[in-house]
């Protein structure tokens, strides 16, 4: 790679930490910075979110650490990762923490910047395209368009105990947003449907689950919100995987763009006024 492309961006100082956001799994989505941060860093502290495509920009030599969490299996403790960081910039390293998505979008990179705060250790922020977007965009769903919303919620499915979080004004978000954009929320999705429809959404609401979005894996799940739980029982689709609640959905089939390139056709906008008949 010509490297005289990234002499104008920032230099990575032994000591301090990259916190990098990947992107949502396409390593064609990674920024000239994480590229830049991943061919000079001396240690890799990665999320299972990341894919393995992205770690081939790695400099020969450096050392890989996973530091990856899934729900429901043994996984190292947010606290012990962010004093790892600590630990490593102190032994003299260019630590490049890399975590799927946005480092500040429901990745913890609020709380490993604090902890370097706390021990004075130098760090910059990569930001990443969040799933919520990026993930979404793979699957040929907008977040946004003119004739749906002009506002989004994102929201995460659980808390740090594994339990939807309490604080979620669902009787607000219900009648407020328009679409709803969710993080690990498959596991619970049968309460949050149930939440969402006792607030006042409509159980035939268009839903969609994207599954290992950007990737060579990815597959979509379309359903509504009533039907979202036994729908997701009968697939048998596993997470990871991002939620989306709102009429966006139903402009897929017109924006299926990765689909549309296997071959698949695109049909016309669903928010299309009919055409006028034109007298014979």
């Amino acid at each position: 790679m010509n490297q005289s492309l990234f002499s104008h961006l920032p230099e990575f100082q032994p000591g301090t930490v990259w916190l990098v956001g990947a992107g949502p799994g396409d390593p064609g989505l990674l920024t000239m910075l994480a590229v830049k941060a991943l061919g000079e860093a001396d240690v890799i502290v990665h999320d299972a979110l990341v894919n393995d495509d992205c770690l081939k920009f790695a400099r020969p030599g450096a050392k890989l650490e996973f530091a990856g969490k899934r729900g429901g299996k043994p996984s190292a403790k947010q606290r012990d990762i962010s004093l790892r960081l600590v630990e490593l910039a102190r032994q003299g390293h260019r630590v490049l923490r890399l975590k799927g998505g946005d480092p500040f979008v429901f990745g913890r990179g609020g709380e490993e910047a604090l902890t370097l705060v706390e021990h004075n250790i130098g760090f910059r922020v990569v930001p990443g395209i969040t799933a919520g977007i990026g993930g979404l965009a793979y699957a040929g769903i907008p977040v946004t368009h003119r004739e749906v919303n002009h506002a989004v919620t994102f929201l995460t499915g659980h808390d740090s105990s594994g339990v939807i979080p309490d604080r979620i004004d669902w009787q607000a978000i219900g009648r407020g947003s328009p679409v709803i954009v969710m993080y690990m929320a498959m596991k619970h999705i049968g309460q949050i449907s149930a939440n969402l429809i006792a607030a006042g959404r409509s159980p035939d609401e268009p839903v969609a689950f994207v599954c290992n979005a950007a990737t060579g894996n990815q597959s979509v799940l379309e359903t509504t919100l009533g039907d979202a739980e036994d729908a997701v029982r009968r697939s048998g689709i596993e997470p990871p995987a991002i939620v989306v609640i709102g009429e966006v959905v139903r402009l897929r089939p017109s924006l299926d763009w990765l689909g549309a390139l296997s071959g698949r056709r695109l049909v016309s906008d669903p928010f299309d006024p009919p055409a006028e008949k034109v007298p014979a």
